[in-house]
């Protein structure tokens, strides 16, 4: 449940404070917004009962219009920039007059300015790292303060994909004792872990902003999954006044439940500074319990098995939502993601909201954590990106990304950054990457670094010595220039950072025992680098809107233990045209000789037409698919798989007839009343059998009543210029989805219409 600050004299919310320890206050609801320039918004007395109110996170390009013209082009997918203000009255309650009091932005898209009753905060370029500005001596108690938030993403291109704008992320309040632990300031290590016995290393940093020394005891207890198993250990500090003391423990814990890919155990260290027997402070930080390693002759080890890290590219927009994104939506495409084999997340190339890693770490990914996609020397599309800001605010970027995240058990690399056209040949380049290096190590010993290079052989970093440079060597595509790379010095660790869908490119990470993984581009279909009227790439194992893509089926069948088949077809007659997972052809005239590829990890794949046999065919020991060329006939077409003989699974498409109904469906029934909860409901044109008719492909409308809203509607379709902002979505492929969210509690229920046939209702519990 999400707790906030009142309002104007909404006093419930001091009930919350527990008076012995730090409040930290969620302070989403409620925010005044203005899309464009605003002279004098800063001010207190600004008149803004006109804005618009909402609730954070927010993303007001998205809501935009597509358009060639705009600025962003194609990186940005032509969608809007420009400058937009948020302001917030807050009262606090003078309860907390002696604290020192925090505000944190866990990401604002970009340029951002931040100022409390007036006075200037601090500006902060880089969009994806999360900042915190001291309120302290600039606040009022028992009266409203105001906060104004100018975000500027006016100076374009800056970015080859979809960036997004404005507070996207979540906005905490801290009001915190003056001896206080710092910000992300306890660390957590496992460095010697067996099965019968871990050592955890805690490490915690207190901060005195009193004006005297005070001895304080810091305490940390480690618990288990199941709540009950505690041990702990005491440390008693001095603190001088205005200065930070680190304090280092040892938790020795007993056949520790390890984390690992499938059972991603995790642990809490619950760290609390007392001044005798009063609470000043307590932080809890969950970890794992795991060890790892890369080596140059067999790649990853996690926890003493050898393990190839099936990994995909993820830039963070979810399709109509843009960037502000509810945890519901990462954790229903990562639970897809897991299903197809994917082990191993590249955040592609930035860092991504808090509860993403949060969730890699419940659901047991590996992640490569990166930083930048560039440095100071630009890329087309995004000439006014970060390169314009490198140089300042490098080291405070790094800095609050790796305290932030280097808890995450999840987290096995960092990488400092993505085909960066610097000039890595040359002594500038060189020491730009060690100035990083160097900064990775100190703040988290404990994980190598790596960056994802780009045509290294034209900058000679495989023979100048730079490559040498990196923990674990990194290559984007190419794959064979790695490999002679890693042949050549076989005392290199080597990782594939970006690589494509091909077989081939597999077939490199399968063959080769160095290889430690490779990272698809991408795992998610995205907005942004296309060319117009495109909008959108699809390049992902999964669409927009979490469904299966075809690539998505091949690398299932490659990489899942799971026993799996799946058809698609050629679009067109004899071959031609993009790959469908359907058996209803757009012109039944034309259409005469099919193309039929099936994905599979079975031992055998009988393919079957309105159940006559078109013949058995074995595993492919190349892992090339398994393809019938078979002649058209509408009605059912089936696949089955066998190992040993047994058939182990089975896939089937039928020919639709003329589309009679708009079926409403979705995968749950019930949806949380809580921003971070979202339900997807797909609208489907389908037949008198509820089969779906792909060349059918009305407007659909939605209505909703009770407490919900559509928060967007989408189709998939990646040169769709429509609005996601809204209730009406033509339909693609005889599909389209509407974004369902609660805003209170109850029952909801959304209805959708469409031209010519019937339409339908679904109803979701709201809890």
């Amino acid at each position: 449940m999400k707790t906030r600050l009142f309002l104007a004299g909404l006093l419930a919310a001091v009930l919350c404070i527990p008076m012995h320890a730090q409040q930290i206050l969620n302070i989403d609801a409620e925010w005044r917004f203005n899309l464009g320039d605003s002279t004098g918004a800063e001010k207190p007395d600004f008149k803004d009962a006109s804005w618009r109110t909402l609730n954070l996170p927010h993303d007001w390009s998205i809501e935009g219009e597509y358009n060639q013209a705009n600025p962003t082009g194609r990186g940005g997918g032509y969608l809007p920039a420009g400058i937009g203000w948020y302001r917030k009255s807050l009262t606090i309650p003078s309860t907390e007059s002696g604290k020192r009091i925090y505000i944190t932005f866990d990401g604002v898209m970009s340029n951002s300015q931040v100022w409390v009753n007036g006075q200037l905060l601090g500006k902060r370029p880089y969009g994806y790292v999360p900042f915190s500005y001291e309120l302290t001596g600039k606040v009022s108690f028992d009266k409203p303060n105001i906060l104004a938030v100018r975000v500027d993403n006016t100076q374009q291109p800056a970015s080859r994909w979809y960036a997004g704008a404005g507070i996207y992320r979540h906005v905490r309040l801290e009001c915190l004792n003056p001896i206080h632990l710092d910000q992300w300031g306890v660390y957590v290590t496992t460095p010697e872990v067996s099965k019968e016995k871990a050592t955890v290393n805690v490490q915690s940093t207190v901060f005195n902003q009193s004006k005297k020394t005070e001895k304080i005891t810091v305490q940390t207890r480690v618990t288990g999954s199941d709540g009950k198993s505690i041990l702990s250990a005491e440390t008693a500090l001095n603190v001088p006044a205005g200065q930070k003391a680190d304090c280092k423990q040892l938790v020795n814990v007993p056949n520790p439940q390890i984390w690992d890919v499938k059972t991603p155990n995790l642990y809490q260290a619950v760290t609390t500074v007392r001044s005798g027997k009063t609470i000043l402070d307590e932080q809890t930080n969950t970890f794992g319990i795991r060890d790892f390693r890369f080596e140059a002759a067999t790649g990853f080890w996690l926890n003493g098995k050898n393990l190839k890290l099936y990994g995909v590219c993820l830039h963070q927009d979810a399709g109509p939502l843009g960037i502000a994104i509810p945890t519901s939506v990462w954790k229903s495409r990562l639970e897809k993601l897991k299903e197809i084999g994917v082990n191993a997340i590249r955040t592609a190339h930035n860092p991504m909201d808090p509860s993403f890693y949060n969730l890699c770490d419940q659901l047991g990914f590996l992640v490569m954590d990166e930083t930048f996609d560039t440095w100071t020397a630009p890329k087309p599309s995004g000439t006014q990106g970060y390169n314009l800001y490198f140089n300042d605010w490098w080291e405070a970027d790094i800095r609050a990304m790796v305290t932030r995240d280097r808890n995450h058990p999840s987290i096995i690399l960092y990488s400092a950054g993505n085909e960066i056209r610097d000039r890595l040949n040359a002594d500038d380049g060189r020491q730009r990457f060690l100035n990083q290096r160097d900064l990775f190590h100190k703040l988290d010993p404990s994980r190598p670094v790596t960056m994802a290079l780009f045509r290294p052989n034209e900058m000679q970093v495989y023979t100048n010595g730079f490559a040498d440079l990196l923990d674990v060597l990194g290559q984007n595509y190419r794959e064979n220039e790695l490999i002679a790379a890693h042949n050549d010095k076989p005392e290199r660790k080597v990782i594939g950072t970006e690589n494509g869908h091909d077989r081939n490119t597999w077939l490199a990470l399968r063959d080769n025992p160095f290889m430690a993984g490779q990272f698809l581009w991408t795992g998610i279909d995205y907005l942004g680098e296309a060319n117009w009227p495109d909008i959108s790439r699809h390049t992902g194992l999964l669409s927009r809107n979490g469904d299966m893509n075809p690539a998505g089926y091949q690398r299932q069948s490659w990489w899942s233990s799971k026993p799996m088949v799946k058809m698609v077809r050629a679009d067109d007659n004899m071959g031609k045209g993009a790959l469908v997972s359907d058996w209803t052809p757009s012109d039944f005239g034309t259409y005469d000789e099919a193309y039929v590829t099936v994905y599979s990890n079975c031992d055998e794949v009988e393919l079957f037409l309105n159940g006559e046999s078109k013949g058995k065919q074995t595993l492919h020991a190349d892992a090339s698919p398994r393809f019938w060329n078979v002649g058209f006939n509408p009605g059912t077409l089936k696949a089955v798989g066998y190992n040993k003989g047994q058939s182990v699974a089975t896939d089937e498409l039928k020919t639709a007839e003329s589309a009679v109904k708009v079926l409403l469906t979705c995968n749950r029934n019930s949806v949380q009343n809580d921003w971070n909860d979202l339900v997807y409901v797909k609208a489907t044109l389908v037949d008198a059998n509820r089969v779906r008719n792909p060349n059918v492909n009305p407007k659909l409308t939605f209505t909703i009543s009770g407490p919900g809203i559509i928060k967007a509607v989408d189709n998939g379709d990646i040169s769709s210029h429509e609005k996601y902002a809204t209730n009406i979505r033509t339909a693609f492929k005889g599909e389209g989805v509407a974004l369902v969210q609660a805003t209170g509690t109850g029952k909801i229920t959304l209805t959708v219409s469409a031209e010519g046939v019937e339409g339908s209702s679904l109803t979701l519990d709201v809890k």
